[in-house]
């Protein structure tokens, strides 16, 4: 892997859309989460205002921007409300997409998860390390002070079924089939895109489908993921940051 100050204008030649992973790219890792009985706290990010301008000037540039979350729709839409003209969203890890107000489903994990939310409410429910569930439509979160092997026996004993540990939370999902790599592969059709016009940058475990996926792939953390150039992690920047301050710049030469 390089580091991102080798990156050129040749390297973008191609590169029509840029995707972005959110968590530890657009803001800080971490979610505030609390859950009571019936009753959920969630406390939502938003991303800098620099970062706002910075995303208005990439698509006055004729660049597409796609976020690619694990969060739900929702949330995503209250974290990036001042961009939702100038960006599409795909959501639950690849499970489908929104692009200005219309909706584009890319699986169907209804038969899978039917009864595993009560399950895992039944198996974590007064746990200590227990935080909460995050509202979503096609996947289930659990948020843990650390890795809970009531929920790992609980998913292995679903047929078809896979949990995939961030650091602070399970994403249970449809094993091989529902990943952000499928996410991309479907919103590149609605774009008419090829492999070698997408940019895509992720710093976790859930993000190497996504990279592997995208022609210019970069690397926000590579203790997790690989890419052909990876960002230094330093100071108060996020990795999406200076990345857009890197493409931004070689734009104006």
């Amino acid at each position: 892997m390089k580091p991102l100050n080798q990156l050129t204008g040749r390297d973008l030649a191609k590169i029509k859309m840029i995707v972005f992973d959110v968590d530890g790219v657009l803001v800080p890792r971490g979610t505030k989460i609390k859950q009571e009985g019936n009753t959920t706290t969630l406390a939502t990010k938003i991303i800098a205002k620099k970062q706002i301008k910075q995303i208005k000037a990439l698509h006055k540039k004729g660049y597409l921007i796609n976020i690619s979350s694990g969060r739900g729709l929702y949330m995503l839409q209250a974290m990036f409300r001042e961009v939702l003209p100038f960006v599409s969203l795909t959501y639950e890890c690849g499970s489908a997409t929104w692009y200005q107000g219309r909706l584009y489903q890319h699986f169907n994990s209804f038969k899978y998860t039917l009864d595993l939310f009560q399950k895992l409410q039944k198996a974590v429910m007064g746990k200590k390390d227990f935080k909460g569930f995050e509202p979503k439509e096609f996947i289930v979160t659990v948020h843990c002070k650390k890795r809970m092997k009531q929920v790992e026996a609980t998913v292995k004993k679903e047929k078809g079924l896979t949990t995939i540990w961030n650091g602070e939370a399970y994403d249970i999902l449809v094993k091989h089939d529902q990943t952000k790599a499928l996410g991309l592969r479907r919103a590149m059709k609605i774009f008419k895109l090829k492999k070698e016009n997408v940019l895509a940058i992720g710093d976790n475990y859930n993000d190497q489908e996504l990279l592997r996926e995208a022609g210019l792939p970069i690397s926000a953390d590579r203790t997790r993921v690989k890419g052909k150039f990876y960002i230094p992690l330093r100071g108060q920047l996020l990795p999406a940051d200076l990345l857009m301050q890197k493409i931004l710049s070689l734009e104006t030469k």
